[in-house]
C-alpha cells in the first residue's frame, strides 16, 4: 500500500502507475472502473464488498470520501493498494476536504480505467439528485442504497421522480430472492391474480418496490399488512386458489393450492455478492423502472434520455444567511 498525505491528483497517477508495475497489474485485464461515494466509517465496508464483486468482475475501485466541504482549505489524502488484501483488484482511496470535494470529478477522471465502462455506488445517503454530483453524471450505471437515508421511503420516491436509464438501487436487487421464487412458483398457476397482499412494515422500500413489481406484472395492485419486516407475499387466484411465500429466518415456506407444501432457502446475501448482480449489466435496468413506475403511477420511465447533464449544486449557499434588506 502506498499513502500519499496533502498530494495531488498528479502524484496519485504517478504513485498508481509505479504500484501497478510493482504488483504486474494489467490495465487490459479490468472490466470496468466502480466509483465508490463513501462515509468514512463505511470505507473498510466498501473495500470488502468490493472484493467480493471483483471475484467476479476485475475492476479499478476510486473511493471517494468527502470531508468538510464547507471549508475553503482543500486538501487530498490518498491510499493506493494494488491486488494483495483486495484480491484482483486495484483500489485508490481519495480522503477529499473542503472545497475539493464538491470537484471530485477532477481527480477521479484522469484515473478512469481506458475503455471500460464506468459505474458510480453511493454507499451512503443518496444524493437528492443524481445530476447533482459529476461522478453520477460520469457513469454509465448508477447504483444508489436508500436503505441508507434518513428517510428511506421518501428517498425511493426521489429516485423515481429522478429516475434516468442507466439507475438502480441495492433494496431492488436484494428483492432478486424473492422475485426469483415468486416467478418460478406462479409458472405453474393455472389461473389469474385476483389481489396480493404482503407482510411488511408500511413504510419498507422494498415492499412498495416489490407491490410495484407485482402490480406490473400481474397488473394487480398489493396491500401492505403491517409486519415487524419483509416477511410474506400472499397471492390469491380467481379460481380461488392461492400462492403464499413466507419467509422463516433464513427459510421460505411455499404453498400453492393443488401442489404439496415446500421449503426453499431465502437467505440474505452479503453487500460484495448484491454488488456483483449489479456489476454485471451496464444497460437500463427496465424491470425496476417498470416496478418504480407501477409503485408512484408514473409513466415513461424506459423513454428518459440516458445521459445526465450536470447541475451544479452548492450545498454553502444553504448554509449561509440571507442578506439583510
Amino acid at each position: 500500500m502506498i499513502a500519499l498525505w496533502d498530494t495531488t491528483g498528479v502524484e496519485v497517477i504517478k504513485a498508481l502507475a509505479a504500484e501497478r508495475r510493482s504488483a504486474g497489474g494489467l490495465t487490459s485485464g479490468l472490466a470496468l472502473t466502480l466509483i465508490a461515494v463513501v462515509d468514512e466509517k463505511h470505507v473498510r465496508e466498501a473495500e470488502a464488498a468490493a472484493m467480493i464483486a471483483s471475484q467476479q468482475h476485475p475492476c479499478r475501485l476510486l473511493i471517494i470520501v468527502r470531508r468538510d466541504v464547507l471549508n475553503p482549505e482543500s486538501r487530498l489524502d490518498a491510499e493506493i493498494v494494488v491486488g494483495g488484501r483486495l484480491g484482483p483488484c486495484e483500489a485508490i482511496v481519495m480522503r477529499m476536504h473542503g472545497r475539493l470535494a464538491l470537484h471530485a470529478e477532477s481527480v477521479a477522471m484522469p484515473l478512469l480505467a481506458p475503455d471500460v465502462p464506468v459505474v458510480t455506488w453511493w454507499h451512503c445517503e443518496p444524493p437528492e439528485g443524481i445530476a447533482y454530483d459529476p461522478l453520477g453524471v460520469v457513469a454509465d450505471r448508477r447504483i444508489t442504497d436508500v436503505s441508507q437515508a434518513t428517510a428511506p421511503a421518501t428517498a425511493l420516491q426521489q429516485r423515481a421522480d429522478d429516475y434516468a436509464p442507466g439507475d438502480t438501487d441495492l433494496v431492488w436487487t436484494r428483492l432478486t430472492p424473492w422475485r426469483t421464487l415468486i416467478a418460478g412458483a406462479y409458472e405453474a398457476v393455472p389461473a389469474p391474480a385476483k389481489s396480493v397482499v404482503i407482510g411488511a412494515p408500511v413504510d419498507d422500500p422494498g415492499a412498495k418496490l416489490l407491490a410495484g413489481w407485482l402490480r406490473a406484472r400481474l397488473g394487480v395492485g398489493a396491500t401492505i399488512r403491517p409486519a415487524e419486516a419483509l416477511e410474506s407475499v400472499t397471492i390469491s387466484l380467481e379460481n380461488g386458489g392461492e400462492l403464499a411465500l413466507e419467509r422463516h429466518g433464513g427459510m421460505a415456506a411455499l404453498r400453492r393450492t393443488g401442489y404439496p407444501d415446500r421449503v426453499l432457502p431465502l437467505l440474505p446475501r452479503p453487500l460484495g455478492e448484491e454488488l456483483a448482480e449489479e456489476l454485471r449489466r451496464i444497460d437500463a435496468d427496465q424491470p425496476y423502472a417498470a416496478a418504480l413506475e407501477a409503485a408512484y403511477g408514473l409513466e415513461g420511465l424506459n423513454e428518459r434520455a440516458a445521459m445526465r447533464v450536470h447541475i451544479w449544486h452548492d450545498p454553502a449557499v444553504s448554509e449561509q444567511p440571507e442578506a439583510l434588506v
